[in-house]
């Protein structure tokens, strides 16, 4: 492991300095972070003939990250994903939340994780240690809550993400990343493939809300064995028709015992890039790049259009708080007293 690289890369609005801090594994991992966020801007790999390319979908300044991301790379947080009518009821006591999804709280709302600016602290054997203190009310969620997060890289190209919560009042919690990830390093990702191990997945509703738990099988929606994704994204399934492809989440079918377990399969086949997600977590979900429209441009120079890449996001079930703790929907509630711990693992191979 080299030593972690920091560098100041301008300032916020209000003055605040953002700093990128670069991870090298020396092996075939290189990774840059910005203290904005805690987003990795850039993945770097090889593919099957060593050649390297970044697998992250980027913007090309830190303004364009301020005004215009589109969750690119981020920690979201406080609740990743969806929180139905931007409100949920604990203990109760009704808690209205920020509206930034229509009337849903999406991704912690309009000031969440990942557009805040981190403590970041290098710490021994090459670990990024990232510091949040979320005070209570933020974006309408109850209690004061410190959040840990720390970047691993592990061997010659696994990525290792920690995360950790403690609350002074009961609260919620979903902590995920959401990289858009694109193997080849360019262009499209519908003709990659993709396992998912999970035989149950979320319906929707127009709101992107779940509104009940169905079988894959016979659907779109079995990835139990590789599957090409654009092989079935423009079927006229009313699920893929109401999301415009994939944005949905996938109930692992393997039990949730703190172990890290298989979540997810990614392959390139043009570049023999493989990516292995490992996870903690009950669930996945798979956002295939719906409303990527060409407005955004990279730091290459390209613009990104619809599925230019796609997301794998470790998380519990969006929407937990309206539902009943349960085998099918795990309690987000984290108390005082109580340490919340998660963890996902990105392992690099090429064929």
């Amino acid at each position: 492991m080299r030593p972690i690289q920091r560098r100041a890369i301008g300032h916020l609005p209000d003055g605040r300095p953002v700093h990128e801090y670069t991870m090298d594994t020396g092996r075939g991992l290189r990774m840059s972070v910005l203290s904005l966020g805690g987003l990795v801007s850039r993945l770097e790999v090889p593919d099957a003939r060593g050649q390297v390319a970044n697998v992250v979908l980027n913007l090309p300044t830190l303004n364009d990250y301020v005004l215009r991301n589109p969750h690119f790379g981020v920690i979201v947080g406080r609740y990743g994903n969806r929180i139905a009518e931007a409100a949920f009821r604990l203990d109760g006591e009704r808690h209205t939340l920020s509206a930034n999804d229509g009337s849903n709280c999406l991704h912690g709302g309009v000031g969440g994780f990942g557009k805040l600016l981190w403590q970041v602290e290098p710490e021994d054997d090459g670990v990024l240690c990232l510091r949040l203190d979320s005070p209570h009310g933020d974006q309408g969620f109850p209690g004061r809550l410190r959040a840990t997060v720390r970047y691993r890289l592990v061997g010659d190209q696994d990525w290792l993400i920690e995360y950790e919560a403690t609350t002074d009042r009961p609260t919620v919690v979903n902590l995920t990343h959401h990289d858009y990830f694109n193997l080849a390093g360019h262009g499209s990702v519908l003709d990659h493939e993709l396992l998912l191990p999970a035989s149950r997945y979320c319906e929707v509703d127009d709101g992107m809300i779940p509104t009940a738990i169905a079988d894959v099988a016979g659907t779109p929606f079995d990835f139990r064995t590789p599957q090409v994704i654009g092989s079935r994204i423009r079927q006229a399934h009313p699920q893929l028709q109401r999301a415009k492809g994939y944005d949905h989440h996938w109930l692992l079918d393997a039990p949730m015992d703190g172990d890290l377990r298989l979540a997810a399969r990614l392959r390139d086949p043009a570049s023999g890039r493989r990516l292995e997600v490992l996870t903690t977590e009950p669930g996945l979900q798979f956002y295939s790049g719906n409303f990527l429209d060409g407005s955004l441009t990279g730091a290459d120079g390209a613009s990104y259009r619809q599925s230019d890449g796609l997301c794998l996001e470790t998380q519990h079930a969006p929407n937990s708080p309206h539902h009943a703790a349960s085998a099918d929907w795990p309690s987000t509630v984290l108390r005082p007293g109580e340490t919340y711990r998660s963890r996902t693992l990105h392992r690099f191979s090429a064929d």
